[in-house]
């Protein structure tokens, strides 16, 4: 009996595991362990004032993400995929700059010695890696350009390549709204949702099979929703963030929902 009890107390005194991260780029495969990036050369101190994730100010230990970016180039594009399915999609030019006036990607990299607090209760913590930003406001850099728990990093062709059912009306005008409503859904929706079966997100429900949401929401409503899903309807597991004006002003909402009511006559099977 002393000797399970012995045993049990050095379990519980074992850190967490290290977690691992995958680059997936065009010079290959590499697989970074945390105490790896925890003592890169590159590694520093960070604090982050206004933390998407937390809602509040945080410290992190962080490196470039640029550093770990070996062989990518400005106009390539790049994926983070998430423990849960989350894929953002993102341009690699905001994630290779250094500027100190322009925003800067850093790579959070969680110690298995001392976790980071969790992002509410019931739910995980942001690690083990978690993609935050300084200076975002210099760039435009919006909340869903803040992924966290992130598995794998990896180089991909852009979207508009990948996934050509997501494309709208090719006969549009160069300014149509619904061009820009579909540079919105990149940035803003397709990191959860896919839509006519298009996408590599695993998170949320496809936005145009069966129906999209321009067909079942009234407009008022489907715009409230989008703004706070909470207050439209509330239940415990909800997962879907808010999108405040101050990262989706109304011309931009304009422009999401004509590009969402354009492709509910553009169905097409995945």
């Amino acid at each position: 009996m002393r000797l399970c009890l012995t045993l049990l107390c050095l379990l519980l005194a074992l850190p967490s595991s290290a977690a691992q991260l995958t680059l997936e780029l065009s010079t290959g495969t590499r697989h970074w362990q945390s105490e790896q990036l925890l003592t890169h050369p590159q590694a520093r101190d960070l604090s982050v004032e206004q933390d998407v994730a937390y809602k509040r100010a945080m410290h992190y230990r962080a490196v470039p993400l640029a550093a770990l970016l070996e062989g990518v180039q400005p106009g390539d594009h790049l994926q983070a995929v998430a423990l849960d399915g989350f894929a953002a999609e993102m341009p690699a030019s905001p994630l290779l700059q250094m500027d100190p006036t322009q925003a800067q990607a850093w790579l959070a990299i969680e110690d298995p010695k001392q976790p980071w607090p969790p992002l509410a209760k019931g739910k995980p913590g942001a690690g083990p890696f978690y993609l935050v930003w300084r200076n975002p406001q210099a760039s435009g850099i919006r909340p869903e350009q803040w992924p966290f728990q992130i598995a794998t990093i990896r180089r991909l062709p852009p979207v508009e390549t990948r996934f050509p059912a997501l494309l709208p009306d090719p006969a549009l005008a160069a300014d149509s709204p619904v061009r820009q409503g579909f540079a919105l859904f990149q940035q803003n929706c397709l990191a959860c949702h896919r839509l006519n079966g298009a996408g590599d997100a695993q998170f949320g429900p496809d936005l145009n099979l069966p129906h999209n949401p321009t067909e079942y929401f009234q407009p008022a409503f489907l715009r409230q929703y989008i703004r706070d899903p909470q207050s439209l309807r509330h239940w415990p597991q909800a997962r879907m963030p808010g999108f405040a004006a101050q990262v989706l002003n109304e011309q931009e909402l304009d422009a999401l929902l004509a590009y969402l009511r354009h492709m509910a006559g553009r169905k097409a099977q995945p």
